[in-house]
C-alpha cells in the first residue's frame, strides 16, 4: 500500500471533484461529432469550466498555494500549483479519451508531488518525491517501474509534435521509425510520461513542452525510476531538471536508453 500524504490525498481529491463535470462535458462532445461549429464551441465552455472547477477545489484545500494554469506565468519562487485542465486539448475536442487533468504541486524549480487523472478511462497516477510512484488502485495501488529495455530496436516511443515546426516533428518522427521501427503520437504528454513511468512507454521525446503539462509527469518518470533530461543535453549520464523545466525540450528515459536515444535526436 502506497503512503499518500495529507499534502497529496488534497491534491486527488480536489483533481477528481472537479474532474466530474469534465467527463459529462466529454460525453457530450462524443455526441457532437457531426456539428464542428457545435464542438468547437462546447470545448472552449469544457476548457473554461474545468479551469473554474480546479481552481475552486484548489482554493477549499490548499487555500494558502497559488494555482497557475498553462497561460499564466509561474513564480519563480515559492509553493504554486502547475495546472493542466486539460492536457490532450485536440483529443478532448474530438471525443477521443486521450487526454487527462495534470497537476504538480512545486517550491520554486521542485516538484513535490504530482497527479495525472484520465477522467475518461478514470486511469489516475500520483508520485510523492522521494516515496515512489503509483498508479491507483481499488484496494492497493500499484507501484511504477519504468521499463527495463536496453537497445532502441523494438522500443515504443512517443513524440510530441510541434506545431510550429514541421521540420522537426518530421525528423523526430522518421529517426524514431528508422531505429525503433515504430512510434506514437497521442497528442497528450502527461499520459505519454505516466505510460513511461509504468513502463507502457520505453521514451517521450516532448520538445517545447509546457511547465503544467509535463511537471507532474516529469515526477513520475523519476520517481518509478527513469530519467527527465533536455533535448540538448550534452552528457545524458546526468539530469539536470532547472535546463528542462526552463526549456520545456524533454526526454524522458530509462536509463538504460539514456545513452541511446541521442541517436534519435541527432
Amino acid at each position: 500500500m502506497a503512503y499518500i500524504s495529507p499534502m497529496l490525498t488534497n491534491i486527488v481529491t480536489a483533481v477528481k471533484k472537479a474532474s466530474v463535470n469534465l467527463n459529462r462535458d466529454f460525453s457530450e462532445i462524443e455526441r457532437l461529432q457531426n456539428s464542428i461549429k457545435g464542438s468547437l464551441d462546447f470545448t472552449r465552455i469544457a476548457f473554461d469550466k474545468i479551469q473554474k472547477g480546479l481552481r475552486n477545489e484548489f482554493g477549499k484545500v490548499l487555500p494558502t498555494v497559488a494555482v497557475v494554469f498553462a497561460n499564466e506565468k509561474a513564480p519563480k519562487e515559492g509553493m504554486f500549483l502547475s495546472v493542466s485542465g486539460i492536457e490532450g486539448l485536440a483529443n478532448f475536442a474530438h471525443g477521443n479519451p486521450e487526454f487527462a487533468i495534470s497537476a504538480a504541486l512545486m517550491n520554486g524549480q521542485t516538484i513535490l508531488c504530482g497527479v495525472v487523472y484520465n477522467p475518461a478511462r478514470d486511469e489516475l497516477f500520483f508520485a510523492e518525491k522521494g516515496k515512489g510512484a503509483f498508479k491507483e488502485g481499488f484496494r492497493s495501488h500499484e507501484r511504477l517501474r519504468v521499463s527495463s529495455r536496453q537497445e532502441l530496436e523494438g522500443a515504443l516511443v512517443a513524440v510530441k509534435p510541434v506545431a510550429n515546426d514541421v521540420e522537426l516533428s518530421a525528423k523526430l518522427v522518421n529517426n524514431t521509425l528508422n531505429f525503433c521501427k515504430d512510434v506514437r503520437v497521442s497528442g497528450a504528454v502527461a499520459l505519454d510520461l505516466a505510460y513511461v513511468a509504468a513502463g507502457k512507454l520505453d521514451a517521450v521525446l516532448a520538445p517545447q513542452c509546457l511547465l503544467s503539462g509535463m511537471a507532474a509527469g516529469i515526477l513520475l518518470v523519476k520517481e518509478a525510476g527513469g530519467m527527465a533530461l533536455e533535448t540538448d543535453q550534452a552528457d545524458t549520464r546526468t539530469e539536470d531538471l532547472p535546463m528542462v523545466l526552463n526549456s520545456g525540450n524533454l526526454v524522458a528515459v530509462n536509463f538504460n536508453l539514456s545513452q541511446k536515444i541521442a541517436k534519435i535526436l541527432k
